[in-house]
């Protein structure tokens, strides 16, 4: 797999890789983020929050990868939402990072204690001040995407959501797609807890992929999805990128779409969550 092969899902003038690598919760960001480069990855999400920035970093300038080649975002956390706050920790993830931009600059979770008009009104001035080439928001419901669009200077061109097979997205991505955003997606192997499901894992056998191949090749087929599957194993980390040479059939799309169940969002903090859709 090449950085060249791998498809890029257009919003209101982003051009998104279709597959990106997650940076949270990696104990050696730097050398996850290194292999996932080699690799041929060029989409990274990473956060402010994550506390990983300085590693992800570090593991671009060991790479050596052109900047024009890579796709970098960060977020902004949801206690610093309101303007000045929100364009210090911008700088502060720029430096870290070691760039002077990012190309999709996102809120990370909502906040309702802070006026939406404040908080959007600084992302758009981010992008106009050439710090994000892009932006967005993640973790919003359908009604909180529309009000920032309407609040927004600038297109909003994603939401990052949470996003697997047993978790029933079909409303939200379907919203996504009418409003030409890219879903993208976190979670997309559920924390692993698809690894021994019997459905993906005959799909796999059958196939002789992984079963994270299958959840992330069911994710991407959607269209407008773009998973950010995270690890720490060079061999995964290349796995899951070799997604593009086949595509599953629409009985095994329709199986797959069929393991939603009740009580499956994993990340759903209490106190910043909004009402899901």
């Amino acid at each position: 797999m090449t950085s060249l092969s791998i498809p890029r899902l257009a919003a209101h003038g982003a051009e998104i890789p279709a597959i990106g690598f997650g940076t949270g919760q990696l104990t050696d960001p730097a050398a996850a983020v290194a292999s996932a480069l080699a690799a041929g990855y060029r989409h990274l999400d990473a956060a402010r929050k994550y506390g990983t920035e300085e590693g992800v970093g570090e593991g671009i300038r060991v790479a050596k990868v052109p900047r024009e080649e890579l796709f970098i975002t960060t977020k902004v956390s949801h206690e610093n939402l309101r303007a000045a706050d929100f364009a210090r920790s911008v700088e502060q993830s720029l430096r870290a990072l070691g760039l002077s931009y990012v190309d999709l600059l996102l809120v990370h979770w909502p906040n309702a204690a802070i006026p939406l008009a404040e908080t959007m009104g600084a992302l758009a001035r981010a992008k106009r001040d050439g710090v994000a080439r892009h932006v967005g928001v993640a973790n919003f419901n359908i009604a909180m995407v529309d009000e920032a669009r309407r609040l927004c200077a600038e297109p909003l061109v994603t939401l990052q959501a949470e996003f697997h097979p047993y978790l029933d997205q079909t409303k939200v991505r379907a919203a996504m797609a009418e409003r030409g955003m890219v879903l993208t997606g976190y979670c997309p192997l559920g924390r692993g807890r698809l690894i021994n499901d019997p459905v993906v894992g005959e799909i796999a056998r059958r196939r002789g992929k992984t079963v994270a191949q299958i959840a992330l090749r069911w994710a991407i087929q959607h269209g407008n999805v773009a998973p950010i599957p995270r690890s720490s194993n060079p061999q995964r980390i290349a796995e899951n990128l070799a997604v593009f040479d086949f595509a599953l059939s629409d009985d095994e799309m329709a199986r797959i779409g069929a393991l939603r169940r009740r009580d499956s969002r994993i990340a759903d903090p209490a106190g910043r969550a909004p009402a899901w859709d």
